[in-house]
This record gives structure tokens, sequence and C-alpha cells, in this order.
């Protein structure tokens, strides 16, 4: 397959998150038929309902500073689908994602033809086992692969990682993972299985007893995140000079990469990860640590791009770290541009953060799953305390928000990554053309 034929093959299984398949056997019966790949290194998982994807950037970006070939799985993507295959920082090329894309599927119908599957693998199932098979070509020395949804039955956890962590835990996936903390937790606490090394960031006091009785009925000592932080200050933009103290080390005026007080606690995670790497004969200095850190970048994440800021928060927990950074750092004034997903929890989300915009502009997510603009209408309704617009479509949306808001404001567009993926290539074709 080209790379075009790979994507629409791939798209053709059906969304990765509405035809979900929760399970391990078809990752691996399709890795073990695949001759292993994730057997040619050694892999860290992150787990966690929140600040995952910052985690696993930072690590990546340390490994990097210390010279270790390292792969990176996050999901999903923005633009392109090989955004979420990193070795050493750069997506795959779309000829090797085409290349591992058709030996994966050309198994995958082997299998089925076996009677090994009813039929082909997801997804997702089949992306993550392209990711391994791309990182056993690159002869990677680190896999650092991002959990996709919970963790006990999710496709990572086929790679049987050796290092794992879990960032916060919060409600999200309900649907799937559990209708409390604690099952959410119990999810993603199953990927500390015996003899793995584990980083636990800060927990709720629910989700870190789950944690804690997983570590113990698998004799696994867990490693806490108990750096010692102080705030040395921060750009206008939000950006934070830290230092940090673990157990083992300090690590001084550290200038994080990215936006955000709560990336202080995603940092500190980092660091602890970084520092237990360094048992499993890694070697890292404390300057790739924190050379590492003030280094990570981490598209639609907090992302300022001219008087545009992306942030993909699409969860209570997420939506009041973007209040909290809107509060503190936005200009006025605020527009927010805002499209999700209906299964969301969307009258929180907009409790939180429907109130801080001065004009807030509604918009349909060019996805399967997502909200009308009529039923955001209805939350909008209760909270929002500005002027509220509806628009149909993410192009829409965009035009009126850069109508709507004066030079001197920021427009914000939040809700979905899904959301962020659309707008983003516009957002910079219009910075490079300067015609914001």
């Amino acid at each position: 397959m080209h790379f075009n034929e790979a994507v629409d093959y791939l798209l053709s299984l059906g969304h990765e998150t509405l035809t979900i398949k929760l399970g391990l056997r078809n990752t691996e019966l399709l890795l073990n038929a695949l001759d292993n790949p994730e057997r040619s290194f050694p892999s860290i998982q992150i787990a966690g309902t929140n600040g995952k994807g910052s985690v696993a950037t930072m690590l990546d970006s340390i490994c990097r500073a210390a010279g270790i070939k390292s792969g990176l799985y996050t999901s999903p993507h923005l633009v392109s689908i090989t955004e979420r295959i990193k070795v050493s920082g750069v997506p795959v090329t779309p000829e090797d994602f085409a290349a591992c894309a058709t030996v994966v599927r050309d198994v995958s119908e082997q299998l089925v033809h076996e009677k090994q599957f009813e039929t082909v693998p997801t997804f997702f199932e089949q992306v993550t086992a392209i990711t391994l098979l791309a990182f056993r070509n690159a002869r990677i020395e680190l896999a650092i692969l991002e959990t996709g949804m919970g963790g006990r039955l999710d496709s990572t956890t086929a790679a049987n990682a050796r290092m794992v962590a879990i960032t916060p835990v919060a409600m999200d996936h309900e649907e799937y993972l559990g209708d409390t903390l604690a099952s959410i937790a119990s999810e993603k606490a199953a990927i500390i299985r015996p003899g793995v090394t584990a980083v636990l960031a800060k927990q709720q006091p629910e989700a870190m007893a789950v944690l804690l009785r997983r570590c113990e009925y698998t004799g696994v000592v867990p490693i806490f995140d108990d750096a010692a932080r102080t705030v040395e200050g921060n750009t206008d933009d939000g950006k934070f000079c830290v230092t940090f103290e673990t157990h083992d080390d300090r690590y001084e005026h550290v200038r994080l990469g990215l936006r955000g007080r709560h990336q202080i606690d995603n940092a500190a995670v980092a660091i602890r990860l970084a520092e237990a790497i360094r048992l499993h004969g890694f070697e890292i200095p404390n300057a790739a640590i924190v050379a590492g850190i003030e280094a990570a970048d981490h598209a639609g994440r907090l992302e300022m791009l001219y008087r545009f800021l992306l942030d993909g928060a699409h969860n209570p927990a997420g939506c009041e770290a973007l209040r909290s950074y809107l509060e503190e750092f936005a200009r006025r004034p605020l527009t927010l541009v805002f499209g999700a997903m209906r299964d969301k929890q969307l009258d929180r989300i907009g409790e939180i953060l429907f109130p801080t915009a001065d004009v807030l502009i509604l918009t349909e997510v060019n996805n399967p799953r997502s909200a009308s603009t009529e039923m955001l209408k209805g939350v909008a309704d209760r909270f929002a305390r500005g002027t509220v617009i509806e628009t149909r479509s993410s192009a829409e949306a965009l035009e009126v928000a850069t109508q709507k808001t004066i030079p001197e404001g920021l427009i914000c567009i939040a809700g979905s990554l899904y959301l962020i993926g659309e707008m983003r290539p516009s957002i910079l074709n219009m910075c490079s053309e300067k015609t914001i």
C-alpha cells in the first residue's frame, strides 16, 4: 500500500473510539505473528487521565537530550497519522508508515483466514502493531508508549513494558472504564505488574488507595512523585521556572517548555521517570533532564500561535487546568471556540469553561461522535456569561472568531483534540501569511 491507501484502509476499520475493542488477545496474537517486535527494546508505558501525553513528551525530550534513541507513541494525532509514531523526535515517514501498515494488514488478514481472528483487528490495535514494528525497524533503544484508554485492556499493555507511570486519574471515558473514580483507577492500575518499576503521580485519595492496593498485590514498591517544587517565576504567557528537588537529586532553574501551572506536576513526574530509567542501565545526566524539559513541545496543548491558544481540554480535569491558565494569563477580550464529543461531561465542562469567555463560539467537529451545536447551546444557555454564537463548521467558527476578536484579544480553541486538528493547519497558514 501507498501511504494514502494505508490511511484509507485503517479508517475503513471504523472510528478508533466508536469501534474500540478493549482486550489484549488480538494485539498479542498479532504481535506474535509479527515475531514480537516489542521484545526488541525496553518500553515505558504511561497511563492516566490527564497529563500522560505531556509526561510522555517531556520524557522523550529528556531521552533525546541524553543521546538515547527513543520511540514515542501517542494518540490521537492532530493532522497526520504519522504524528503518533516518532523516532528521535521525528514522525515516521509516510513511506515507512505505509510499509509497516501493509505488513500488519497482510498478517491480520492471514490470521482471519486461519480463523485465529473472527475479524481483522481494530484501528487502534493495528496502529499499535504498526508502531512497534516501526520501532523495531528503526532500531530504537527505548519506547515510550502513551496508553490509549484505561490500561488493563489497552493495546499498549501487550508490549509488557518494564517501566510504567500513572499520571493523575480523573473521570473520563466512563462508558468504558466505569462510573466511579475507583473503577477508573483500577483499570489504569492494572499496568502495574510483578517486576515492573512504577512511578505514581500525585492522586486524589480514592485513586491513590486503588493504586497502592495494586502495588501491594503485585509486590511492586512504587516510586512516588515526592519532588519539592520551588517556583521562581514565569513568563507572561505562562511558562514557569522551577527548581525541583527529589530524593535523589536537585534540578535548578528549570524553564518549562510547556505552558501552564499544571505542567509543573507533569515535569516532576517526568523527572522521577527519568531517574527510574537510570535503574535500567540508561545514562541520563542531570543536564539532560533539565534540557529535555526545557525543550519539550506538545502541539495542541496550551499551544500559542500568535493570538490563538490551542488546548485539547476535553474532560473536567483538563478544563479546570485550562480555566486556571486563562484566569491567570489570558489577554482580554477572550473568545472561546468550543466543540466537543457528545459523550463527554458537557454540563460540567460548560460550567467550568463557558463563564470565562467574553464571546463563546460553538461549533461541530467533523467526527461521528461530535456534539451538535443545539446540544452545546443548551449548555451555553445555562453557563455562558458573554455573547454566544452558533456555527456549523470549524472553518466558519474560525472566520467568525477572527472577525469578532480585536487584535489585542485572545482566541482560545478547546473542547476536543479533533477540533484542534481541524483548525490548526488553517491557523498556521494564517500566521505565515500574517492575515490575522
